[in-house]
């Protein structure tokens, strides 16, 4: 555990027989010196006590009983801000409801809600709980919010059903947690730039030329990439999106703005070209606004191909990956912009389809590899959040292999 060493874990325990649990997580954590602070739900409280709790953890124990000096203190803030991480363990599925919802009724769930932090959830309930449509669809929201699942596990439980909803073994969670922390440390070698959002091509100083996109993949993956350890630089076309604080973030206009902040931010390990760049531009920019009353013949051309420029950029990242918006014939458009941009991945997806794509928070993606005997692989429909998480696993893996 040599990673997860000495870290600042708040750990949350709500109701369930499996808070009992909790108690050898705290033993666990703290022989590798983990400095462990206890949030107890009221659930929490039926199961294990504070007593019991603040003995082994040595620590104070925060709970719903609130007295003048914890309001002053701001708890629900200072605690996120504390730690390094937040692990719930036991995690219900009453509790993973109102995660789910943005129900912040205790100090467990305002902690949560007001957390800058990774949070991880292992799950523990009966095997019905786990497998009722509800609690699926409340799980798979989490997800996109970035929470880490760790569980449930197959087996006997105390109300003598079998299946899936027993808690990870104890140290099955300490595993998951150090290799979190591994990873975030063998990622800081690397910088990643990520391009998002549209341009905006101007006809005049108050008319242009643009497109749907939100920019929210690219977000979402810069933020996953920085969550996995990178420095990350964003470079956003318009959006109306908001990026993590810690990102380098710069904003452009147009194209050739975008392009030139790319250059910039060389070299690099990873680019991911996830912006909607416009294909064309206008020919001569008109100075003065076009009045209504005249007719109107504009001239376009071939925007810059920022894609192909960097491919083939003397100071090209080791990884440099870019995105295809199709309508229509997905897979042979891709191989193709694979092969002519000079690329390493393409990554696809269908933007005739409403439910994915520009201004959905869900997509599907096909990923085309340059390099790879498989042709490709498929990212089925999810939240952006996870089809980002999903992306950055494949970017790490690949880093480590060149």
């Amino acid at each position: 555990m040599k990673f997860l060493e000495k870290k600042k874990i708040l750990l949350i325990i709500s109701g369930g027989i499996a808070a009992y649990k909790s108690l050898d997580l705290i033993r666990s954590l703290t022989k590798i010196q983990c400095e462990i602070k206890t949030i107890l739900t009221k659930g929490g409280s039926e199961f294990v006590t504070q007593l019991s709790i603040a003995s082994l953890s040595k620590n104070k124990v925060y709970s719903d009983i609130y007295s003048v000096e914890n309001e002053s203190e701001m708890d629900h803030i200072s605690l996120s801000r504390w730690a390094d991480l937040i692990l719930i363990a036991p995690a219900t599925a009453n509790i993973i409801a109102k995660m789910s919802q943005g129900i912040s009724d205790d100090l467990a769930t305002t902690v949560v809600q007001a957390s800058n932090k990774n949070i991880f959830v292992c799950p523990a309930m009966n095997v019905r709980m786990w497998e009722h449509s509800s609690n699926k669809q409340n799980i798979e929201k989490i997800k996109s919010y970035n929470y880490k699942i760790i569980g449930p596990f197959n087996g006997e439980m105390a109300c003598g059903e079998y299946g899936d909803g027993r808690m990870a073994d104890i140290n099955y969670i300490l595993n998951e947690l150090d290799n979190f922390f591994k990873s975030k440390s063998n990622n800081k070698k690397f910088k990643a730039v990520v391009t998002a959002g549209p341009t905006r091509e101007y006809i005049d100083p108050v008319r242009y030329i643009s497109n749907r996109s939100s920019g929210k993949q690219g977000y979402e993956i810069a933020k996953s990439l920085f969550n996995s350890g990178f420095e990350t630089t964003l470079i956003s076309g318009p959006s109306k999106l908001t990026p993590d604080p810690n990102i380098n973030f710069f904003k452009v206009n147009t194209a050739e703005e975008m392009y030139q902040k790319t250059i910039e931010n060389l070299p690099c390990d990873v680019a991911i070209f996830c912006a909607a760049v416009c294909d064309f531009k206008i020919k001569n920019l008109r100075e003065d606004k076009i009045k209504k009353n005249k007719d109107l013949n504009l001239d376009f051309e071939k925007n810059i191909d920022i894609l192909k420029l960097i491919s083939k950029n003397n100071n090209k990242p080791k990884l440099v990956i870019g995105f295809s918006a199709e309508t229509s014939n997905l897979h042979l458009n891709s191989k193709e912009k694979l092969q002519n941009k000079g690329c390493d991945w393409i990554i696809a997806n269908d933007v005739s389809k409403n439910d994915i794509g520009f201004d959905s928070d869900f997509n599907e993606v096909s990923i085309f590899y340059k390099d790879k005997n498989v042709e490709n692989e498929i990212i089925s429909k999810t939240y952006k959040s996870v089809v980002a998480d999903e992306i950055v696993k494949r970017v790490i893996n690949q880093l480590n292999l060149i």
